[in-house]
């Protein structure tokens, strides 16, 4: 496993770090760990092409247009 170390963090961000651990019964470093695997797989891991099928199936008689084409829309108005 990688080490990591990050410099000049405002001390009240670190406070509010803190606090976060202590709501969460974690150690700072337990909940730093976990802000950045969240972070870094969003959705609890799950790929974004599952994450959009998963929210379209919230909604099935609404019809879900390609965000390229609404994209499309827009720059030519």
């Amino acid at each position: 496993m990688a080490n990591l170390t990050i410099r000049n963090i405002d001390d009240d961000i670190v406070a509010h770090l803190k606090q976060r651990a202590r709501y969460h019964n974690r150690s700072l470093e337990a909940e730093l760990r976990t802000i950045l695997s969240d972070a870094a797989m969003p959705a609890g891991g799950m790929d974004l092409r599952q994450l959009a099928d998963r929210i379209a199936a919230m909604t099935p008689d609404k019809p879900q247009t390609d965000s390229a084409e609404l994209l499309r829309r827009d720059r030519d108005r």
